[in-house]
């Protein structure tokens, strides 16, 4: 069972650990785990925040008892449906049966997917700006549709300068993972919000509104302090723009040698002092490579010529980045093809179907292996990234 533990004197963490899941959305490889945040409010009125992965229901169910202590909740609100948050509903219905369900009409009209119980007496529909008092805590609802499903609210404590804020600003992790936020909320959100920048700059204009203290998402750690930082990554992630002055180079290679060219040109590059990154997208998961091309300035493709297209993991990488709104970026390309390489087109095929992309000259094409003459172009492409 997880460590219960008071958010403030009147909000209770509930939630659960998960780790045992190794793939979130069967598809993002989970080095530690995940967590399933769940939150109590102990008011005149008692609230809980979201259920968790029916997976972990009875643990779940076990932290709601002991923290209620004899009590029943007034109260369910339901931010998002998405199985890992609403896998549990059902069972808490049935557990408390007069208990009250707070969403939105969206919720109310997707939620008969997702479970069999009745609850057309139990609805408590919110909209935009509607406020619920449960004794010393007023609770305002913001929608926040496709943030990242169409039904998503978040709640605003207004009492205690909460903002329950549902998928935004979570991470992969248990909360007992000992890490830096950055990298696995920047994996979390460029692969499974990433697409809907538009609607994140929506929420966060709504936001700015807001004296917020803590945030409280439904995945990852609580957020207390130098809640700037997050908010402004959150903001530059969400406009598409990089982080970082630098190169990563995501290498597509056959037989080695045109890793090979990729590994020269980022020594080159680290001797110039630049800053870079080197991708072997065959040993790297295309969805750990994406953020790491979302956080630099500047991109080089390095791919070998495969059935007159391109490497299959970068065919995969690049249709996953114009997936993902990627642009605003340059981009360098390295070919490799013994008899017809073929290789820049394609990449230049895919890359045209994103926006304000830069094709950085020259292109370098290597026929088998380095020689004197793709040597210097790919010197010549090395001076070309510092610019």
């Amino acid at each position: 069972m997880n460590k219960l533990f008071n958010v403030t004197d009147t909000i209770k963490y509930v939630g659960v650990d998960d780790k045992e899941m190794d793939l979130f959305e069967n598809q993002y490889i989970l080095k530690n785990g995940i967590s399933y945040n769940s939150y109590l409010i102990d008011d005149e009125k008692i609230v809980i925040m979201d259920t968790v992965d029916k997976r972990k229901t009875k643990e779940w169910l076990e932290n709601l008892e002991k923290t209620l202590n004899g009590r029943n909740p007034d109260y369910l609100v339901i931010s998002h449906l998405e199985p890992d948050h609403s896998g549990s509903i059902e069972d808490v219905l049935r557990k408390y049966p007069e208990m009250k369900i707070i969403a939105n009409e969206k919720v109310f009209s997707m939620l008969p997917q997702f479970i069999n119980e009745k609850f057309d007496d139990k609805k408590v529909v919110v909209k935009e700006g509607d406020i619920i008092n449960t004794g010393k805590h007023n609770l305002q609802f913001i929608m926040t549709p496709m943030v990242h499903w169409p039904e998503v609210m978040m709640t605003y404590d207004v009492t205690e300068k909460i903002l329950f804020s549902a998928d935004a600003f979570g991470k992969f992790g248990t909360l007992d993972t000992e890490e830096d936020w950055i990298d696995e909320s920047r994996r979390y959100f460029l692969n499974i919000v990433g697409k809907y920048g538009l609607q994140v700059q929506n929420v966060l204009k709504k936001a700015s509104n807001l004296d917020i203290k803590t945030i409280c998402p439904l995945h990852g750690p609580i957020l207390k302090e130098n809640l700037g930082y997050y908010i402004g990554l959150y903001d530059t992630w969400s406009k598409y723009e990089y982080e970082q002055e630098g190169t990563v180079i995501v290498c597509g290679s056959l037989h080695g040698n045109t890793l090979e060219a990729a590994k020269k040109l980022e020594r080159d590059l680290i001797e110039d002092g630049q800053i870079v990154k080197l991708i072997d997208i065959a040993r790297t998961p295309v969805p750990d490579a994406l953020p790491e091309a979302f956080k630099f300035s500047k991109m080089v493709v390095a791919c070998s010529t495969y059935n007159m297209s391109i490497f299959p993991a970068i065919n995969s990488f690049l249709n996953l980045l114009k997936e993902k709104n990627y642009q605003s970026r340059k981009v360098g390309i390295i070919e490799n093809g013994s008899w017809a390489p073929n290789a820049a087109n394609c990449i230049k095929n895919i890359l045209s179907q994103m926006k304000d992309i830069e094709i950085i000259e020259p292109v370098v094409t290597i026929k088998t292996k380095l020689n004197e003459e793709s040597n210097k172009k790919l010197e010549e492409l090395e001076k070309s990234l510092q610019l």
